[in-house]
């Protein structure tokens, strides 16, 4: 359930090729108050800055006296020190000026208003912006450690400012902020991409010329039909406005190339805090090339936490109808967390804007998937109640329920007596529900739905890419300032392997490297424990099987007699829920091997150790999750032998059976159970404990307040600072959880046609608790990039084999529809004729039961009579008792032969649809090549204006060709 931007706003006249990074809505509004650039001049004339002292902390070094020992002290004073900017009065953009009246009248309308200006978001000097917070604890005795830092994070041209804590006197703050000189500087090392001189193209002149009487009367049409209301109103987001602007990798020397109509909001706040990110991963603490990095001093306590502040609060007094968004955080939680809104498409672009592009893809993917399980669990519904019309009228069931003199063999040994088959009526009913005619199509149907869905996504996701700027971002080059970009190394391989360098054949420089050796050892520690875990696992499920062995004694002689007489479903829930208290508490142990795992490997970059981290999790809980249910599916009662010849569990416990009606009705209490059992227990953890521990966070700040009687409101640092922190892993949770419900919808479909209605049911919960959590429960996390989903594609394409196959198994071996397929052309009434009918299906019954002899067995305590087993033996009294008949070969081979054309019938479609659905659009891919054209024209425009310029301002002559 999402739209991007460009599809909620559009214009009434034909759009030209863009990119969708904001320039001119970006300079213009504020992040603090939306509303907020009413009020001033929209054309920002040389603004000097007039700085009174700007009161900072430092740490200062204290040389000893001559009758110490010689160790350095370290102190904390407050110094005051200055910043004055430099101001280029020709690299702004100069606009039109706004007339007086109009001015005045948006002054007077927003003074009405009453806006409040958050607290928290600045310095002092209310001019320097807060880009990021840093949090220590006086008490901490790393204070040189953490003064050498803060002093090279000044020499790296960050201005620092303390705060204490309002309600914790351990608390201090480190306000950061990033001056324009330096958010150039990195800027321009991180390639990052900034809004171009704005030029518009038509991309299609033609579908100009020609499209516009069709768009007229599109639009006729349109405006007669009622409005959708799962999209958001045009009102509903005043910040986003479309521009047409394109974007290049920013460039110092280049900079009168960009677009800077301001410079306090030309990068934007998630820039800004990712910049200083950059920094302060790679500043050292110490002398030498390992003592770098905020991560490490996180790690040992010299700081607490580190964050970049929210922009203000999430709730208004007054309405955002009349007196619009206080700032980002308000607009999204009004307009995207609000449970009120959960049919409403995501504002995806501004997710992005204030969160990054890897959480706004995260969220592009997780809407994307819950709309495509709309007609998955349409279709899984219209399967389900076509089993429950047919229920009464499915002619297994009806021999089931009227075989009253059907005397059964005994379930176990001992005091166990005969039951008749009449008993088990209500199960078998429920069993139909799930395995019937309709079950063949629906697997088909998800596992082309599987290929379908993905494909699709790879089209969505380039769309994005191509909106958000994120299309080869890491192989950009700006010229002449030559910078090829890659992604950064993590700060901790620099640290380990600072020793070992060599020549990167890109770049040309010196870096970090681990020996091939070194890598091997580390990889061959870390798969021995992912097969130790996998072991570990696979031990949990034999004893849930041992468990359920003894559990089916119990209570098959069970005094009671309604435990006694639905002893199928009694075993089945107790066996479930006891392995699913097991899968969570081997969730949390695997959590702790799999991060420990990840950083013996030591990945080179972030999204090596992510990718490497996400895949031992997927490997765990796939496993973990699965491992019960492929055991119930492929296993249970595949080797209990027969009556007389059972086969024992170390010679003591009888293998469990099958029910007569078929084992399909336990692989679905299985997945039914754990998964709702399991969503359940995901939305209280994601919501439910941060609201408990900021809950307790505020109790305690309230009592700490009404202690000091102080009435000053608490600053955005000191609120963030009480708020829960993002794990630590980044979506890898968010990812996971998504994945592993992908898994139970398509896996083992075939048994649980409703496993897609959960999932969506689910997914429109999880989206507005996900933004929920985002926007008021969790710290701000730190803006990234990313240009799609990593490993998780892959894992999904996996699934979908997977998927393919075991339902294929499903569907042959767990289910009864290959032995019905075969008695009703090969054994039934309808021989003949040719069709198949339920008719066609009378006396599959007594054909599926063999017979055996009660009176052989050797306790002699059941008298001579016969009872029945589910099996295909020959009877007692013939030439080879208890052999597998003709038929048992039969549907052998009836089942394997379903595997193979069902699999490639399978495979085929999904290959041939994913080749005929392209992962680009043809229309985006003329577009980029367009763009890419215009580019080249432009730099040599502006380059050309801008030397003509220089010439005439020096008194030179100059000519309109290249100088």
């Amino acid at each position: 359930m999402h739209t991007s931007i460009s599809e909620i706003l559009k214009e009434k006249t034909l759009k030209s090729s863009r990119r969708s990074l904001p320039c001119l809505a970006q300079s213009q509004t504020h992040p603090e108050n939306l509303n907020h650039f009413l009020s001033v001049p929209l054309s920002p004339g040389p603004k000097s800055y007039t700085h009174s002292s700007s009161v900072s902390a430092s740490c200062t070094h204290i040389t000893p006296p001559a009758t110490d020992t010689g160790q350095d002290v370290y102190t904390e004073e407050r110094e005051t020190g200055g910043f004055e900017p430099k101001t280029d009065e020709t690299l702004l953009v100069q606009q039109k000026p706004v007339s007086r009246g109009k001015l005045e009248a948006r002054t007077d309308s927003v003074k009405g208003k009453n806006l409040e200006t958050p607290s928290g978001l600045m310095f002092r000097d209310g001019k320097k912006r807060i880009d990021y917070i840093l949090v220590y604890k006086k008490s901490s005795p790393q204070v040189e450690k953490r003064c050498t830092f803060e002093r090279n994070l000044r020499a790296e041209g960050l201005m620092l400012e303390k705060e204490p804590s309002l309600t914790n006197s351990d608390i201090m703050f480190v306000k950061i902020h990033a001056p324009w000189d330096t958010l150039c500087k990195y800027a321009e090392q991180m390639n990052i991409r900034m809004p171009f001189r704005k030029k518009c193209y038509f991309t299609d002149w033609k579908k100009k010329a020609m499209g516009s009487r069709f768009q007229l009367r599109f639009r006729q049409l349109k405006s007669w039909l009622p409005r959708n209301p799962m999209k958001l109103d045009k009102e509903a987001l005043p910040d986003l406005v479309e521009t047409d602007c394109y974007t290049a990798p920013f460039c110092r020397a280049r900079m009168h190339h960009f677009t800077i109509n301001n410079r306090e909001t030309f990068f934007s706040n998630s820039t800004r805090s990712r910049i200083v990110h950059h920094v302060l991963q790679r500043t050292k603490y110490e002398d030498g090339k390992s003592k770098m990095g905020i991560n490490r001093l996180l790690g040992n306590s010299t700081y607490e936490a580190a964050f970049p502040p929210h922009e203000g609060c999430y709730k208004s007094r007054h309405p955002i109808k009349t007196h619009g968004a206080q700032n980002h955080r308000h607009l999204l939680y009004e307009r995207w967390a609000r449970w009120g809104i959960w049919y409403k498409y995501q504002p995806l672009d501004l997710i992005r804007r204030y969160f990054g592009e890897k959480i706004g893809l995260y969220f592009a993917w997780l809407g994307w998937y819950t709309g495509m399980l709309i007609p998955a669990a349409l279709v899984g519904l219209f399967v389900f109640l076509y089993g429950l019309f047919t229920m009464d009228s499915s002619q297994v069931s009806k021999e089931i329920c009227e075989a009253n003199t059907t005397v059964m063999c005994p379930m176990c040994e001992g005091n166990c007596s005969s039951w008749t088959l009449s008993d088990s009526c209500v199960y078998a009913k429920v069993t139909h529900l799930f395995d019937n005619g309709g079950t063949v199509f629906f697997a088909i149907f998800m596992a082309i739905w599987a290929t379908v869905f993905l494909e699709f996504w790879k089209r969505r996701r380039a769309e994005l890419t191509y909106d958000w700027d994120l299309i080869d971002w890491e192989e950009e080059e700006c010229k002449p300032c030559v910078m090829v970009c890659s992604e950064e190394l993590r700060p901790q391989f620099e640290a380990k392997y600072s020793r070992k360098e060599r020549v990167n054949p890109i770049s040309g420089k010196p870096e970090p490297f681990q020996p091939l050796t070194d890598k091997l050892s580390r990889l061959m520690v870390s798969v021995s424990g992912i097969f130790f875990m996998i072991s570990l696992v696979l031990t949990a499920v034999f004893a849930v099987v041992v468990f359920r062995l003894i559990a089916m004694e119990k209570f098959v002689s069970f005094q009671w007699e309604f435990v006694k007489k639905n002893w199928q479903f009694a075993t089945s829930g107790t066996g479930v829920c006891i392995n699913f208290m097991i899968i969570m508490s081997l969730n949390v142990v695997y959590e702790k091997v799999a991060y420990l795992l990840t950083n013996l490997e030591h990945p080179r970059t972030e999204s090596e150790w992510e990718n490497s981290f996400a895949l031992k999790m997927f490997l765990f809980q796939f496993v973990n999750l699965n491992s019960s249910t492929f055991y119930i599916a492929f296993f249970l009662g595949r080797f209990a032998g027969r009556p007389g010849d059972y086969n024992k569990l170390f010679n003591r416990w009888r293998m469990e059976e099958c029910h007569p009606s078929g084992c399909l009705i336990d692989l679905c209490l299985q997945m039914g159970v754990i998964m709702v059992l399991k969503q359940i227990w995901n939305n209280f953890m994601e919501l439910g404990y941060p609201l408990l521990q900021n809950w307790w966070s505020r109790r305690k700040m309230k009592r700490a307040g009404e202690q000091s009687n102080s009435k000053e409101e608490l600053p955005q640092w000191d609120r963030d600072w009480n708020l829960q922190p993002m794990n630590a892993h980044g979506l890898v949770d968010e990812y996971l959880e998504m994945v592993l419900q992908f898994g139970f919808t398509t896996i083992f479909v075939a048994a649980f046609p409703l496993a897609p209605l959960l999932a969506l049911l689910n997914n429109i919960i999880e989206i507005r608790l996900d933004a929920y959590k985002f926007v008021t429960q969790w710290r701000r996390p730190m803006p990234a990039r990313a240009t799609d989903i990593g490993i998780w594609h892959g894992v999904l394409e996996g699934i979908g084999v997977v998927a393919v196959i075991t339902n294929a198994f499903v569907i042959a071996i767990t289910s009864d529809y290959i032995p019905r397929f075969v008695y009703a052309i090969k054994y039934g009434p309808c021989v003949d004729k040719g069709y198949r009918h339920e008719k066609c299906l009378r006396g599959y019954l007594n054909n599926s039961l063999s017979v055996f002899d009660m009176g052989e067995l050797r306790n002699g305590s059941y008298e001579n009579q016969y009872c029945r087993y589910r099996d295909y033996r020959a009877p007692p009294w013939s030439p080879e008792p208890y052999e597998f008949t003709l038929q048992f070969w039969h549907v052998l081979a009836a089942r394997l032969a379903f595997i193979i054309v069902f699999e490639h019938l399978v495979f085929g479609i999904k290959t041939f649809i994913a080749h005929m659905i392209p992962d680009m659009p043809k229309d985006l891919c003329d577009r980029m090549r367009r763009e890419k054209y215009l580019m080249q024209e432009m730099v040599y425009e502006a380059e050309l204006e801008h030397l003509q310029k220089e010439r005439k301002k020096n008194g030179k002559r100059y000519h309109h060709e290249w100088p």
